[in-house]
Formats: C-alpha cells, sequence, structure tokens
C-alpha cells in the first residue's frame, strides 16, 4: 500500500471511477477548458464546435467535449460562486491528476488552460455596456483560498495592502485577497481587452452592494472601488467565481485567465438589453485565439 493513497473519502469516485460531482474521466477532458457559470451556456460554446466526442450533466456540471478547428475543447459549465469552484478546479485536476484506481498522483501532471466566460458588472464609467474585461487580478472577498496553504507573490502582497487600507474594510469580513491572472494567458486574450483587478464577490446583492431592501453596511463601497489606483491598474468589474478560479489553478499547476462581458454599468446604471450576441462575440475570440497559441 503506497503512503500517498487517497482515502475513499477524500477522492469521491463514482461507480465508472469518473469524479463525484462533475461525472468526469481523464479522457473526457481536453487541455483547452472553457469555464461558464450558466450551464444553458455550455451549449451556446458547443455550437462552435466542428464536432462533439462527448457530453454529459449531473446537477448545475454540463460538460461538451469537442473540437474546434482541428483543436479539442472542453466546455464546462461551474454554477454560480467560489465554492462551485472549488469543487470544479479540484475535481478537473483529480480527473486528469489522480489515478483512479491506485488513488495516486499519476506520474506525469497534465496542466490544462482553465478560461473563464463570463458576465460581470462594470465599475468604471470608462467601460461600457457590452464591452469586454480580461481579468489581470481577481480582488477575493470570499475568503476560499485562506483554507489552503495558499503563497501569494510580492506584489500581489503590495497591492493588497495598499487595497484593503484604501478600502477601509470592516475586519468582521474575510480579509480581500489577491492573486494574477496567469501571465501568459492573460497576455493572449486580453491583448484588446480592457484589464484590470476583478472583484470577486460573496453574492449578487449585498456583497455587490445592490440594495433592494436590505441596509448595506458599507454605502461606499462602489465609491471606495472605483477610486483604487495602482499604479495602471484599477478595479474593472464585479463578478463571482475568478478568485477561487485563479488561487486554485495556480496551487494546481494550471493556467487560468478569465474573460467576461460587461453587462451592467454600476457607475452608469445602464443594463445590456441582449448581451447574448456580445457572449458570442467573447467565445469566438477566445477560442481562435486559444487555437492559434496552440498551432
Amino acid at each position: 500500500m503506497q503512503n500517498n493513497r487517497i482515502p475513499e473519502s477524500e477522492l469521491v469516485l463514482n461507480a465508472d471511477g469518473s469524479v463525484y460531482h462533475l461525472h468526469l474521466k481523464n479522457e473526457n477532458i481536453a487541455d483547452q477548458v472553457i469555464l461558464v457559470g450558466d450551464p444553458g451556456r455550455v451549449e451556446q460554446v458547443a455550437k462552435f464546435f466542428d464536432t462533439v466526442e462527448f457530453s454529459v450533466s449531473n446537477r448545475e456540471f454540463v460538460t461538451v467535449t469537442g473540437f474546434f478547428q482541428e483543436q479539442r475543447f472542453t466546455a464546462l459549465s461551474t454554477g454560480i460562486g467560489t465554492d462551485n469552484i472549488d469543487i470544479v478546479v479540484n475535481e478537473l485536476d483529480a480527473a486528469v491528476n489522480i489515478d483512479p484506481e491506485e488513488r495516486v498522483p499519476r506520474p506525469h501532471r497534465r496542466r490544462l488552460n482553465l478560461v473563464r466566460i463570463g458576465t460581470s458588472g462594470g465599475l468604471q464609467e470608462q467601460i461600457p455596456v457590452d464591452s469586454l474585461v480580461a481579468s489581470s487580478y481577481a480582488l477575493g472577498l470570499d475568503g476560499l483560498m485562506y483554507y489552503y496553504n495558499f503563497i501569494n507573490t510580492d506584489i500581489e502582497i503590495d497591492i493588497s495592502n495598499k487595497l484593503n487600507k484604501h478600502l477601509k474594510w470592516n475586519t468582521h469580513l474575510a480579509t480581500p485577497y489577491l492573486v494574477a491572472a496567469d501571465p501568459l494567458m492573460i497576455k493572449l486574450l486580453g491583448q484588446d481587452m480592457h484589464t484590470g483587478i476583478t472583484v470577486t464577490a460573496t453574492g449578487f446583492y449585498g456583497p455587490q452592494g445592490r440594495r433592494l431592501q436590505l441596509p448595506l453596511e458599507n454605502e461606499q463601497m462602489h465609491d471606495l472601488f472605483r477610486t483604487f489606483r495602482y499604479q495602471d491598474l484599477r478595479i474593472t468589474n464585479f463578478e463571482m467565481e475568478t478568485s477561487a478560479l485563479y488561487g486554485l489553478g495556480r496551487m494546481l499547476g494550471h493556467r487560468c485567465c478569465t474573460c467576461c462581458a460587461i453587462i451592467a454599468n454600476r457607475a452608469t446604471g445602464e443594463y445590456s438589453g441582449n448581451y447574448r450576441p456580445v457572449i458570442d462575440r467573447l467565445i469566438d475570440k477566445v477560442l481562435n485565439r486559444l487555437v492559434a497559441v496552440a498551432k
């Protein structure tokens, strides 16, 4: 018995050897993985594929693997929130890098490109509705990475310290943490998009400063986010997954990047009437750029 064998209680597998929530095995997963929040958006990605070889769904996790311009891609829905990203990234890595029979890490690791395509709310007036943002950094308000032995870079620590001082953050909340995108991926995908710091919130309403009928703990949240600057970096948008994707992806050795369509501008109060064509444009751009770098 090998000492590094992972117990059944820790790596939960289905009867066919697939990982518990995603129902995926190593051979079902391409090296290029497009992550979307909405299960319905998997089909929006897959319509660009020339052929489809595999599909499976369980709960909110829907997967389609196929080929686009002779390059193999997987489209996978994560559902909403960093808790779901914790499941998705860990199980993707387990499927490709842990032997399901021996329950030990495979001797040769696969590295995946994990690209999140999503929707988000813009925080700067200069980033209009229906524009595209690539997340150079993610500012996690969720606290997920504190459950792991995650080590920040010096520049991430410096930006975080200045951010937390600027935000006058409530100490009853999880301390925000900062994680950078993979440098090669952000350079490839974000070349003609707005770039900056994306805030990953723990909810859609209060945690993103939306007030319906409940009072907010911090009425100045948006103003504080909007006015932060670090050299040429600014806080560009809100969403709910990227900090966990970047943190877990880096720890596991995968290349991660998030590209979002701005469907609402929180500074101007505008909302996109029909953002599906914008998402189509974003999907097409991401797929073609990933194919180009693979050739």
